[in-house]
């Protein structure tokens, strides 16, 4: 099938379809007059791709991973299952900086809060020096 009709099959764009091919996670044949042939078998290969972007995989880590799935056997699924551990390690160390992230913001925005009651309590005046509200977390 051609690169159009394995897009419609596959549910992506055409351009998502050379981007695999240039980083190695599809192959395609060419016909004399250039234009790309896939096998049929590909439309699940992309899907396959599809799911591991959706895991927040990196094409670098997709291509690492498809020799388990182009030559199968104990080596390549351990090393496969080897690299998802530590790709797991990643995002897990990323969730938990994104959540002191958050917390940090949270305490941001309970002094804001606990400001702007003062400023509904206190009497129209000046604002501090420098005319900005403090900020400070306690």
């Amino acid at each position: 099938m051609r690169i159009g009709e394995l897009a419609k099959a596959a549910g992506v764009s055409v351009r998502s379809l050379r981007y695999y091919e240039e980083q190695g996670l599809l192959t395609s044949t060419r016909s004399p007059s250039g234009q790309r042939h896939f096998r049929d078998a590909d439309v699940d290969r992309v899907g396959f791709v599809q799911r591991l972007y959706a895991a927040g995989l990196s094409s670098r880590t997709i291509t690492e991973l498809l020799p388990c799935v182009d030559a199968p056997s104990e080596a390549t699924s351990d090393a496969a299952m080897e690299r998802m551990e530590q790709e797991r390690e990643r995002l897990s160390a990323h969730i938990e900086e994104l959540l002191r992230t958050r917390d940090a913001l949270d305490g941001l925005m309970a002094t804001n809060r606990a400001h702007r009651k003062t400023l509904r309590r206190a009497p129209a005046a000046a604002p501090p020096s420098g005319g900005q509200p403090s900020l400070e977390v306690a």
